[in-house]
């Protein structure tokens, strides 16, 4: 029935996406989804279930993944960064530095965003804690609600690509697949790999390109609209200075700088792997809460279950995807995504202006993590195979998501926001103050698209070395 087995992959595609909005866990409607639509070709005739032998390689093959093992650990150090206190730390001692300027308690926010989103590298976590501890201070202090709420949403998506990130993690790992299969399709038997340092290191320019341009846009926003962004009064913000200030600098910021620059130092200069790096990570960030005394068996204990509740989701989503791309491939979907992509106008740029659309819709129902484990296996090797960077690839994918996370109205880092946020800051507030950084990010991404070598020339000029 070839009719039916064209039409398999699609039904197969829209029928999960319409059991996620129905609200079924990911995972279970990933690999319940393919289990069902995998006994219905058999069946009729248009699914071969030798496909299906190939899952206990896959399910092995992620087991022994030493790059996955990185998750678990890179999610215990931002966990228990997280419970330990160390973004009020951070803030305080940022708002005496800033406070006194126009815009600084926003600078502030968005400079301990970035440090929070490089020790953490969840966008949640992120978005929560700077939502608790900094936007009550923020309006507290005459900030207009609009431009507090953006500040507080586009920091915490930083995590999406600052590094040490879970997304540039998971999505190394993925790609590195994609991009062998990609070479190995052109007949390259000796195919080049991409690691998830690269992808590390591609991502340091753009990512600290935003936070610039997240900065100028504050200052011009506290120029032309001082009420907007008000300097904090003399008389209401902490008095040090000299070497009381800078002791109270070095206390609240060295450590968590120190911790982040030996893990991601240590993954660039190649001295470890991104598992090894995040190991330390783990053992640093308990080692820096003991210090500061804001760790007991208590806190511990919930550090411990978060980070088997986030590991357990991603790994169960890992499997489900497997399952899911194995009947995608038996229902021939890849070879008609194939074609679809190749016959697309525009050629190459038409494919990834398509790829890239479709990301940032499914961004607003889907987590990072499906459409990493879910669309790119899919697309990745075609795109690769057109002869596109694989870290430009990456990082283009890391911003699209991290731009979709933002936008209104069904932004993630809106609802995150949103659960926390006071009764007095409306959701229309929320959804006008993330407007501008949402253009930010799309003309990061034009920028990207005009000059890869944002992402490829610091990768490429490592490796010159």
């Amino acid at each position: 029935m070839p009719e039916l087995a064209t039409l398999m992959p699609l039904l197969m595609f829209l029928f999960i996406c319409g059991v996620l909005l129905l609200g079924y866990p990911v995972a279970f409607s990933l690999g319940g989804g393919a289990l069902l639509f995998a006994a219905i070709g058999t069946v009729t005739g248009s699914f071969d279930s030798v496909f299906l032998e190939a899952l206990p390689n896959r399910l092995y093959g992620v087991m022994t993944n030493q790059t996955l093992l990185a998750v678990p650990l890179f999610v215990f150090m931002g966990v228990m960064l997280e419970r330990s206190k160390i973004a009020e730390l951070q803030l305080d001692t940022m708002a005496s530095l800033f406070g006194g300027l126009r815009g600084g308690l926003g600078i502030s926010v968005i400079l301990v965003g970035m440090l929070l989103a490089a020790s953490t590298g969840i966008v949640g976590a992120t978005v929560v804690t700077m939502g608790l501890i900094s936007l009550p201070t923020m309006l507290k202090r005459g900030y207009s609600p609009q431009l507090a709420s953006g500040i507080i949403c586009a920091s915490g998506t930083l995590g999406q690509i600052i590094p040490p990130s879970i997304v540039l993690v998971l999505l190394g790992d993925v790609l590195s697949s994609a991009y062998q299969q990609a070479q190995l399709d052109m007949g390259i038997w000796s195919p080049e790999t991409v690691s998830v340092g690269d992808l590390f290191m591609g991502a340091l320019i753009p990512g600290l390109l935003l936070v610039l341009a997240y900065l100028v846009y504050l200052l011009v926003v506290a120029w032309l609209k001082p009420d907007a962004a008000p300097a904090v009064p003399a008389d209401e913000r902490d008095q040090q200075q000299g070497l009381e200030l800078l002791k109270h600098l070095a206390a609240a910021l060295l450590p968590p700088l120190l911790l982040v620059g030996v893990v991601l130092g240590s993954i660039l200069a190649g001295y470890a792997t991104p598992t090894e790096a995040a190991a330390v990570g783990a053992v640093g960030a308990t080692l820096m809460a003991l210090l500061k005394r804001e760790l007991d068996w208590a806190r511990l204990w919930m550090v411990v279950r978060d980070t088997a509740q986030v590991t357990s989701m991603v790994f169960m989503i890992l499997l489900g995807a497997a399952l899911f791309s194995l009947v995608f491939r038996g229902f021939g979907g890849d070879e008609l995504v194939q074609e679809f992509l190749q016959d697309m106008p525009g050629g190459v740029a038409g494919a990834v202006i398509l790829v890239m659309l479709v990301m940032f819709l499914l961004g607003f129902v889907l987590d990072f993590i499906e459409i990493t484990f879910v669309v790119v296996p899919i697309v990745g090797p075609i795109l690769l195979a057109m002869g596109l960077d694989p870290v430009w690839l990456g990082i283009m994918i890391a911003i699209n998501l991290q731009t979709s996370f933002l936008t209104p109205p069904f932004g993630f880092a809106l609802f995150y926001l949103r659960g926390v946020a006071p009764a007095s800051v409306s959701t229309a507030q929320i959804y006008r103050g993330v407007l501008p950084f949402v253009l930010i990010q799309l003309g990061m991404l034009g920028l990207l698209a005009a000059w890869p070598e944002l992402a490829t020339w610091l990768p490429d000029k490592l490796y010159a070395n």
